[in-house]
């Protein structure tokens, strides 16, 4: 069976301005792969007919389907509908279905319509209408030399509207396609090369219909599995076949799967064991304990922070020495040793995190530049710090430390000591 290909094409200036973000062709293609429709381009083109005519013949010799979003406005600024024309040589009719919805909407709201609102009506009269029922633009779809053209608008709540009520449907029945099947391994600690080192031979042997990707991001990769065919339980055993065969090369670093965030898999371990945990944040803000508060339910186990941000709240309430910080500094694996056990027995839990450092994008010194952070996690006799060399982007440094931090709690929870 052949895999169905779809390309989205958004138009308007707005758009390459950077004035709105496009969170449109995610959704579509997210929406097309689960009826097995891969998408193979994203594009977006300004409010210029030459430029969008040369897109739209592009896309037809790339894709079965073009779907395309915005310009369908009532300003002269939108020009779709007639670039549609020019491209399919055809012309500009009212439908009157369209019409007797526009003057419907415009009745109902005690609004007068005017002559631009009339003109919404009008699409190209080789398209079938798609009656869009929570707003005044059209959708229309097009057949063209066996392929699909589909114009919709760009608000995301209407587009959302035509795709789920009309346009799913349809290519549905007019395409044919097989059944696209993902599954995800979650992975933490290892680097996208080392990770793919040490499963080189298992993915060289993966079968023709099982594509592998690697998908980093921060002290993470992800690890998506992708498999086409026609029946999806099969696909699902295939699958899982090869997942349990790779597992063992790297089941240290492997924290979940699909959606499983890192704080979920800890929070779950955590509830698992009946054991809790505490914070003690300096350089991270907060960002430790938001992460581990957004997960609902986490109050079984997370107990709480605190956010030791200047040295007077590291001495007062977590009991860090004054000639700790004296002698090493805030930002040291002495100092983030003391708040992770100070907090570790001001909460009364069973583990306890703590991050000290530089994120910049200034403070730093020679000894201790910019991105310099100290981690450390503690239990009853037990407490391990480890030292981060990361960028001078404060936002990178805020997330990759604490990924690396709650990636460090994990391994104690699992018994792992070794730095």
């Amino acid at each position: 069976m052949r895999l169905i290909l779809a390309e989205v094409v958004t138009i308007g200036d707005e758009i390459l301005y950077g004035q709105i973000t496009d969170t449109n062709t995610q959704w579509m293609s997210t929406e097309l792969d689960k009826i097995g429709i891969k998408t193979v381009r994203k594009s977006s083109v300004g409010d210029q007919e030459d430029k969008i005519l040369q897109i739209f013949e592009e896309a037809e010799s790339r894709a079965d389907i073009i779907l395309l979003t915005g310009g369908l406005g009532p300003t002269k600024d939108d020009i779709t509908k007639k670039t549609l024309c020019k491209y399919f040589n055809d012309e500009l009719v009212i439908n009157e279905d369209a019409l007797a919805f526009i003057t419907d909407f415009f009745t109902k709201r005690g609004r007068p319509m005017t002559e631009l609102n009339r003109l919404q009506a009008a699409v190209p009269s080789r398209c079938t209408y798609l009656a869009n029922k929570t707003g005044t633009a059209p959708g229309m779809w097009f057949e063209h030399k066996g392929k699909i053209f589909v114009s919709m608008p760009g608000v995301p709540h209407e587009m959302k509207y035509l795709m789920t009520n009309e346009v799913i449907p349809r290519l549905k029945k007019y395409f044919e396609t097989p059944v696209i099947y993902h599954k995800m391994i979650r992975t933490i600690g290892v680097g996208e090369s080392f990770l793919a080192e040490k499963i080189e031979n298992w993915e060289d042997s993966l079968p023709e219909h099982i594509k592998l990707a690697y998908l980093p991001s921060f002290g993470q990769v992800r690890l998506r599995l992708t498999a086409v065919g026609q029946d999806e339980e099969v696909l699902k055993q295939e699958v899982q076949a090869e997942i349990d065969k790779v597992l063992p090369l790297i089941e240290t670093s492997v924290f979940g799967f699909d959606n499983d965030d890192l704080e979920v898999a800890i929070g779950k371990s955590l509830k698992a064991k009946g054991l809790t945990v505490s914070a003690a944040e300096s350089c991270t803000g907060g960002y430790i304990s938001h992460l581990f508060t957004k997960v609902p339910g986490s109050s079984a186990y997370f107990m709480g922070s605190v956010v030791s941000y200047d040295n007077s709240v590291k001495i007062n309430v977590l009991g860090v020495k004054a000639e700790t910080i004296a002698e090493y500094g805030a930002v040291s694996g002495e100092t983030v040793t003391q708040m992770a056990e100070g907090v570790l027995k001001l909460m009364k839990t069973d583990f306890a995190i703590a991050t000290s450092g530089v994120a910049g994008p200034d403070g730093g010194t020679p000894e201790k530049p910019v991105g310099t952070l100290w981690i450390a996690c503690a239990m009853e006799g037990k407490t391990i710090a480890r030292k981060l060399q990361m960028s001078n982007q404060r936002d990178t440094n805020i997330n990759y430390g604490s990924v690396v931090a709650l990636n460090l709690l994990r391994k104690m929870l699992n018994g792992d000591y070794e730095m």
